[in-house]
């Protein structure tokens, strides 16, 4: 096994897809991270998700992320890469129909923390959305497929189910009036 350090990033640049040398504040390297990011926040969460349907869905999630980024060098990756088609977005679309329809459709905001589960659930959620901006902004230098940002919001959309699902019953609505705590 080769050493995980090459020194080749001492100065402040990295291989991007491709074996392109970028700063390591470029676009590109900001949605990769962002995108490892959220990868490991839903593993944080599937430490907690005891449902083995839920857990698949998450897994796949966890897969595709790691697509996204492959597919973060134009508008279309090339032929046998790693990609996010249409089919992904329809394959979390289900989950996510399957997941609201247990606990209703969306009645407000929730407070994360109720239960460590769903709370983990949103954290992911968060860590998605923000790997969705990112994607956002490098599109306006380097398209990005379509159904790569499909797939970004799509996945924040299924945390939030998911989360909800797993927190039924236990839930924090938010409550824009209440009472400033006394003391």
């Amino acid at each position: 096994m080769s050493d995980i350090y090459t020194r080749a990033g001492d100065d402040g640049s990295t291989s991007i897809v491709g074996g392109k040398r970028v700063p390591k504040s470029d676009p590109h390297v900001a949605f990769y991270g962002a995108l490892d990011e959220a990868n490991c926040a839903i593993g944080f969460a599937r430490v907690h998700v005891l449902d083995s349907r839920l857990d698949a869905a998450l897994e796949f999630l966890q897969q595709r992320l790691f697509n996204c980024a492959a597919c973060a060098l134009g508008p279309k990756a090339a032929p046998g890469a790693p990609q996010v088609d249409a089919a992904d977005v329809a394959a979390l679309e289900a989950a996510i129909d399957h997941y609201s329809n247990r606990v209703g459709g969306f009645e407000g905001f929730v407070l994360p923390g109720c239960d460590e589960a769903s709370a983990r659930l949103h954290l992911a959620r968060t860590a998605v959305r923000r790997a969705e901006r990112e994607a956002v902004a490098l599109t306006a230098i380097d398209p990005l497929d379509h159904d790569v940002l499909a797939f970004m919001n799509r996945a924040s959309d299924l945390l939030y189910a998911a989360a909800r699902w797993v927190g039924a019953g236990g839930e924090c609505a938010w409550d824009p009036d209440l009472e400033r705590p006394t003391y």
